[in-house]
């Protein structure tokens, strides 16, 4: 069975979410982080799994459910990073971030048997999912990570490596406050879009 690894950071004002600022501050940013990261773990939680760990820059919260590992991370850019994350895993492993709270326990459910590695394509021009039946941190070391062209580099090399990619749904980030709308209309009944509702009726009120 699959490894479920997420890659995060605790939601602190000023740490996470800075592009929601304006409109919202950022306690508030923080506070939308928190719900989709929450919303994230719950679905991994939920979801099939061997083994469950959070990869974390910070210290964990009320937010955590039970059933997780968590792992600090590793110094260095974002490349860094998340071959270190892939280095906690010894056999099949996929990795999601905190920027997708829309994500479904079926969507995680992945299995690997004739593919070798799956890569969920984000709409920003990233990747919000990664999958890889044999851990190989070298497959993302290099990558240009925070451009438009992150993710076609990133299943270009799984390719080039020999993989045969399987590809998840594409998925839209929530980087600005449209993002977090559209995404929240996505999963109205999520924790991410309750929060948003409270958060959109204060700022009106401002």
């Amino acid at each position: 069975m699959t490894t479920l690894l997420v890659i995060a950071k605790e939601p602190r004002p000023g740490r996470v979410k800075t592009r929601l600022t304006p409109p919202f501050t950022p306690e508030e940013a923080a506070q939308l982080a928190e719900a989709a990261l929450a919303d994230t773990l719950l679905a991994v939680a939920t979801a099939p799994a061997s083994r469950r760990i959070l990869v974390l820059d910070g210290a964990p919260g009320p937010w955590l459910p039970p059933g997780f590992d968590v792992v600090p991370q590793c110094p260095g850019g974002l490349d860094e990073r998340l071959a270190h994350a892939f280095a906690q895993s010894s056999g099949p492993a996929l990795l999601v971030g905190m920027d997708t709270p829309q994500v479904t326990p079926d969507l995680l459910g992945v299995d690997f048997a004739g593919c070798d590695a799956y890569f969920g394509a984000a709409e920003d021009g990233g990747f919000w999912a990664l999958g890889l039946s044999r851990p190989e941190p070298s497959l993302l070391r290099g990558v240009p990570m925070s451009t438009p062209l992150t993710g076609a580099v990133q299943r270009r090399r799984l390719v080039e490596a020999g993989l045969l990619v399987r590809d998840l749904p594409p998925l839209r980030d929530v980087d600005s406050a449209a993002d977090a709308h559209a995404v929240a209309a996505l999963a109205p009944d999520g924790g991410f879009a309750a929060r948003l509702s409270r958060l959109t009726k204060g700022t009106a009120r401002r």
